[in-house]
C-alpha cells in the first residue's frame, strides 16, 4: 500500500486518536488474568480448580469465534467507516457491561457464581475481541511503508502498555469500583477518538460464497511460515502467561510481601516493558527479529531461575526480577507481531484477509492465557496449594508453577524459534 500524504508524519494527534482504544482494551488482557483468580478465590472462596476450568472453557469458547469475527470485520471495512464505528460502539457497550457484571456479581453461592462468571466472561471477551480486531485491521488498512507501520504499531502497543500499568495499579490503589468507572470512561473516549482518527482505506471485499468463506478462513493455516510462527508464539505465550496468572499468589505466600508492595511489583514490570520498547526497536536493525527474540527468551529463563531462589522477605530482589522480566516482555510484545505483519504483507492482497490472520493470531493469544490458567490452577490445587498456604509443600508447589514450568516452556519456544526460523536463515 502506498503512503498517503496526510499520514507521512503520523504525528501524536493522529497516533493518539487511532491508538487510544488500546488503553481500555488492556484492562481485559493480562490484568484480568492477574486479578480475577485471586479475587474470586479470596473474596468468594471458589476452589482454584474450578476457577482454572472456568477461565479455560470461557477463553476457548471465545477464541474459537475470532477467525470468523475477523472475516466479519473485513466485510465491514469493505463497506464503510460508519459501519465499523457503529459496530465498535456496540462492542464497547458489551465490554463495559461484561466487566461490571464480572467483578460485581449479584450471587455468592458457588454454583450460581460460576455460571454468572462464565456468562459475564463471554460477554466481556466478545466485546474485547471485536474491538481488538477492529483496531488491528484499522491500523493495517492505513497503508504505508515499514516506517509508517512501525509508528502505527508503536502508538497502539504504547497506549496498550499504559493501559496495562493503569489496570494493574488501579484495583490495588483505588479499588474495583473506581477501576470499572475508569474502564467505561476510557472506552467512551477511545470510541470518540476513532471518529476523528485517520480514515482506513476500504479493504477489498471478501468472497461472499460459503465455500469461499470457508477456504479464506483456513488460508492462514495452510501457509507454512504462519503455522511455524504460531507454534513459537503459543509455546512462548503460555510460558509468559503462567507467571502473570500466578504472580499475586507467589508474592503473597512465597515472598509474604506486604500488600503495599503489590502495586510496585506490577508497575515496575509493565513500566520496564514500556521503556524497553524503543531500545528493542533499535536492536532489531542490528540483530534481526528472530535472533533478538531468542536472546530475550534466554534472559527470561535466567531471570525466572533466579526468582526460584527467593523466599520470605525478598521483595527488593523481586522488583529487580520484575524489571528484567519487563524488558523481555517488550520483545514478546513487538517481535511476534512484527514477524506476523511481514508475513501478511507478503501476501498478494494483504488488506483483503488481514482480519482473518489477526483473528487466528488473537485466538492463539487467548489460548495462551486460557491454558496458563486452566493448567496451572488445577495443578496447584491437586498439589495441595491453597491461597494463604504457608506449608513447605505448598510453597514448593507455587514456586515450581511460577518459576520452573515457565522456564521449561520458554526453552521449548526457543528451540522452535531456532530450528524453524534462525537455522534456516542464510
Amino acid at each position: 500500500m502506498a503512503v498517503r500524504s496526510e499520514l507521512l508524519e503520523f504525528r501524536w494527534p493522529q497516533g493518539l486518536r487511532y491508538g487510544l482504544m488500546a488503553l481500555p482494551l488492556a484492562f481485559v488482557a493480562l490484568p484480568l488474568y492477574v486479578f480475577l483468580p485471586n479475587y474470586y478465590a479470596r473474596s468468594f472462596g471458589l476452589p482454584l480448580a474450578s476457577l482454572g476450568a472456568l477461565l479455560l472453557l470461557a477463553r476457548v469458547a471465545d477464541a474459537l469465534i475470532d477467525p470468523l469475527l475477523g472475516r466479519w470485520i473485513d466485510r465491514l471495512f469493505a463497506r464503510s467507516q460508519a459501519q465499523v464505528l457503529r459496530f465498535s460502539a456496540m462492542a464497547a457497550l458489551l465490554l463495559g457491561s461484561g466487566f461490571m457484571a464480572l467483578f460485581f456479581p449479584p450471587v455468592r453461592e458457588h454454583t450460581g457464581l460460576l455460571v454468572w462468571a462464565a456468562c459475564a466472561l463471554l460477554v466481556c471477551y466478545l466485546g474485547y475481541s471485536a474491538l481488538t480486531l477492529v483496531q488491528q485491521s484499522w491500523g493495517a488498512l492505513l497503508g504505508g511503508d515499514d516506517a509508517l507501520r512501525s509508528r502505527v504499531v508503536a502508538w497502539r502497543e504504547g497506549l496498550g502498555l499504559a493501559g496495562v500499568i493503569l489496570a494493574s495499579m488501579a484495583p490495588l490503589a483505588w479499588g474495583l469500583p473506581v477501576t470499572a468507572i475508569i474502564l467505561c470512561l476510557a472506552l467512551a473516549l477511545g470510541w470518540f477518538a476513532w471518529t476523528a482518527a485517520p480514515a482506513p482505506l476500504l479493504a477489498p471485499a471478501p468472497s461472499a460464497s460459503p465455500a469461499g468463506t470457508g477456504l479464506h478462513l483456513l488460508a492462514p493455516l495452510r501457509y507454512r511460515p504462519f503455522r511455524a510462527l504460531l507454534a513459537v508464539f503459543l509455546a512462548n505465550g503460555i510460558a509468559s502467561a503462567l507467571p502473570a496468572t500466578l504472580i499475586l499468589f507467589f508474592v503473597q505466600d512465597r515472598l509474604q510481601a506486604p500488600p503495599s508492595m503489590e502495586p510496585w511489583f506490577l508497575a515496575s514490570y509493565f513500566l520496564a516493558a514500556a521503556l524497553a520498547m524503543a531500545p528493542v526497536s533499535r536492536l532489531v536493525a542490528r540483530w534481526g527479529l528472530p535472533s533478538l527474540w531468542l536472546a530475550s527468551m534466554g534472559l527470561s529463563v535466567a531471570v525466572f531461575a533466579w526468582a526460584g531462589q527467593l523466599g520470605s522477605g525478598d521483595s527488593l530482589p523481586f522488583i529487580a526480577i520484575c524489571v528484567l522480566s519487563g524488558f523481555c516482555m517488550a520483545a514478546d510484545l513487538t517481535i511476534p507481531g512484527a514477524m506476523l505483519a511481514g508475513l501478511i504483507s507478503s501476501q498478494p492482497e494483504p488488506g483483503r484477509d488481514s482480519g482473518i490472520y489477526w483473528g487466528w493470531w488473537n485466538m492463539a493469544a487467548k489460548l495462551n492465557l486460557a491454558l496458563a490458567a486452566g493448567l496451572s490452577l488445577p495443578l496447584l490445587s491437586y498439589a495441595g496449594y491453597e491461597p494463604g498456604s504457608r506449608s513447605e509443600a505448598a510453597l514448593r508447589s507455587i514456586t515450581y508453577a511460577y518459576c520452573v514450568l515457565p522456564c521449561l516452556l520458554k526453552l521449548v519456544a526457543a528451540a522452535l524459534l531456532y530450528f524453524l526460523f534462525i537455522r534456516k536463515t542464510p
